[in-house]
């Protein structure tokens, strides 16, 4: 308990220091004291969980009565079971103190978090997975300056250097595509969206829910993109991290869910239908420190040179043909294409000067490394299949192959090689 105190005393003692420069939120275990409720919400969404609920929350409500030094309160959200978790939540209601549930009719674990975060009277809410992959003893850490003031919004992450985690290849292989087609394509800074382990204060909540439309497993990038694009500050917390073998999440659904997802909200910063500026307003942040570069122009600026590049490498490609064959014909048209597009996307597309320049075009061979693996599968294939393709035939499918690698070159490029956050380090 000690640790804890000392974590949120610390919080609270900067939050104080830093008084007369900055504006910071009220102290969150003051106001719950003063209005007489749980300082904490913390917020379990199940869907016929009744095998692993009971023992989950017995343990959560353990830690908590353990180390946790002020009143807390567990919201189980029954996201309309229908095996017998809602009598097993009832008896849970019954045995421990401070535990509610709260029953929905309709499933999505963004619909469950959206409707109890926005009902609970705590100053500060949280959520975890029911499975509790991740250890406990991050939540003090996690929700300490939420309490004190000095965040907004606080996130778990397993892709923190300092964290540790197990799971299998396939997993962490999606994990980290999807979190770099996210700093590709919206610019997120954040290093783990989909972590089951987040807290937020309800004072931002109220302002950001009504703007979350998704009710899945979108609902936390959602947050967290709002949340950014506001300059609302975001705590990261390293957490170890144990897959659950038993999880069945469908990931092929999930993900498509996901893109779109993506896709609605480019569409939405694009067309101002997000009131960012409002809400940064409302909460008294700023947006300077958030905002990413214009997505339309490095797409426009990005598109142009690829467009140059794609007629420098086909004609590259149709001098070397004859004399070098297909193969390593498309190997050094596309080096060559390759060093001239990142040296053009560096200065033009993402505006990046200074040094840096070798270390930026080793990252962009990296990339070109992508991009040959795509081109050359597909013209592999095309041999494969149909041994000897036309030579328009060829330029057909290396056409089409170049599209696709184009557009991968892009995320890696805004997400990776030129992300703000790397190039201004």
């Amino acid at each position: 308990m000690s640790v804890m105190t000392n974590l949120l005393e610390r919080g609270t003692a900067e939050s104080a220091a830093a008084a007369p420069r900055f504006s910071t939120r009220p102290n969150a275990a003051v106001a719950a004291q003063a209005a007489g409720v749980p300082v904490l919400d913390v917020v379990v969404p199940v869907y016929n969980e009744q095998i692993a609920l009971p023992g989950s929350i017995r343990r959560l409500h353990r830690h908590l009565a353990e180390s946790f030094p002020y009143p807390v309160q567990i919201t189980i959200a029954d996201n309309a079971s229908i095996d017998e978790t809602p009598r097993v939540a009832a008896e849970l209601v019954e045995e421990l103190e401070n535990v509610r549930v709260v029953r929905l009719e309709l499933k999505g674990r963004g619909r469950a978090l959206h409707q109890v975060w926005s009902t609970s009277p705590s100053p500060v809410l949280a959520y975890m997975d029911v499975d509790l992959s991740t250890d406990l003893a991050a939540l003090g850490p996690l929700v300490a300056p939420l309490i004190s003031g000095h965040s907004d919004l606080a996130i778990g992450t397993r892709l923190s250097r300092g964290s540790r985690v197990v799971r299998g290849p396939k997993r962490e292989f999606i994990s980290r595509c999807y979190n770099l087609i996210l700093r590709g394509a919206l610019s997120a800074k954040f290093s783990d969206a989909q972590c089951g382990f987040k807290a937020i204060r309800s004072d931002v909540a109220q302002a950001l829910l009504p703007l979350v439309e998704d009710n899945g497993w979108f609902f936390d990038t959602e947050l967290l993109v709002l949340a950014e694009r506001t300059g609302l500050r975001i705590h990261e917390v390293p957490v170890d991290w144990v897959d659950d073998p038993d999880s069945r999440v469908d990931i092929i659904a999930t993900a498509t869910a996901d893109l779109k997802g993506i896709g609605r909200l480019l569409r939405g910063f694009a067309n101002g239908s997000i009131p960012v500026n409002t809400i940064a307003a409302q909460l008294g942040s700023s947006t300077k420190a958030a905002a990413p570069g214009s997505l339309l122009r490095q797409v426009v600026r990005f598109g142009a040179i690829g467009v140059a590049s794609t007629l420098a490498y086909l004609l590259l490609f149709m001098l070397m043909h004859a004399p070098l064959g297909a193969q390593v014909a498309n190997l050094v048209a596309l080096l060559l294409t390759a060093i001239a597009n990142t040296a053009a996307n560096r200065r033009f597309t993402f505006g990046v000067r200074g040094g840096g320049v070798a270390k930026n075009q080793f990252e962009g061979l990296i990339v070109f490394g992508i991009a040959l693996t795509i081109t050359s599968g597909a013209l592999a294939g095309l041999h494969a299949f149909v041994p000897h393709a036309h030579h328009l035939v060829e330029l057909t499918v290396l056409v089409a192959a170049n599209l696709v690698a184009t557009a991968v070159r892009f995320v890696l490029l805004r997400g990776w090689v030129f992300h703000p956050r790397r190039v201004n380090s």
